[in-house]
């Protein structure tokens, strides 16, 4: 069987690191987004988006369908989008409109980069959008949900100065730090070979299974991550 992937938020901290190890997994990875990642092969195609706006034309051309899986890394802070409203829509309307589209197309497996603080009653609105993402995104009611939430992510950021002062105390400490503790930071590759270890491990049971997999949404905790790409990557 022809494996299909389709990725937003590609060139990102998350993203970029998993385009390149899901193009080891898949026939044909498509990625949306404004402009190349940064890794590129042969088994890639590539579809420019300057707007999301604008991302159900782009979509409707991408051939997405039942055994396409689904992933999103795409999000942004308010610092970055310029307002509470910017970020919103970035994080939650985009996100939330990509898996509409792929619903649409009878995508069965989704996977969503959320956070580790996400919670639909804090008093911070970047947890909150965070929050009211993911639960947008399950009343979709896709076959498997992945729901991936990492603590600080380790890796060169743009444009967030206080996630790179955390970096670096952090790296002062680390070896006095057990990953055993959930809130432990976690690089960017490691969450990213959750998500495609995820995948893999879904289409691998797919193949014995005589009767569908039963529905389910899955929630992978950094703790969970940690656990999973415990060999230093």
């Amino acid at each position: 069987m022809q494996r299909k992937a389709i990725v937003i938020g590609a060139t990102g901290l998350v993203g970029q690191h998993l385009v390149k190890q899901l193009s080891e997994l898949y026939d044909t990875l498509i990625v949306i987004a404004r402009r190349p990642p940064r890794y590129i092969n042969a088994s890639m195609r590539f579809y420019q988006v300057n707007d999301f706006d604008n991302l159900a034309e782009v979509f409707a051309s991408v051939g997405a369908d039942r055994k396409t899986d689904a992933f999103t890394c795409l999000g942004t802070t308010k610092k970055q989008a310029g307002s509470s409203e910017a970020f919103r829509k970035i994080d939650h309307d985009y996100n939330v409109g990509f898996a509409r589209l792929c619903q649409q197309k009878g995508v069965e497996n989704f996977f969503l980069l959320s956070s580790m603080n996400a919670d639909i009653d804090s008093r911070f609105s970047y947890n909150r959008v965070k929050a009211e993402t993911e639960q947008s995104i399950m009343a979709l009611d896709f076959a498997h949900l992945f729901i991936f939430r990492p603590s600080l992510l380790l890796g060169k950021h743009q444009g967030r100065p206080l996630e790179s002062i955390g970096q670096k105390a952090f790296k002062l400490i680390s070896p006095l730090v057990s990953e055993s503790l959930s809130l432990h930071p976690i690089s960017a590759k490691r969450v990213a070979s959750a998500m495609a270890m995820s995948a893999h491990d879904i289409y691998e049971r797919s193949k014995y299974r005589t009767e569908p997999m039963t529905k389910a949404i899955h929630i992978i905790e950094n703790k969970q991550m940690l656990a999973m790409t415990r060999v230093k990557l």
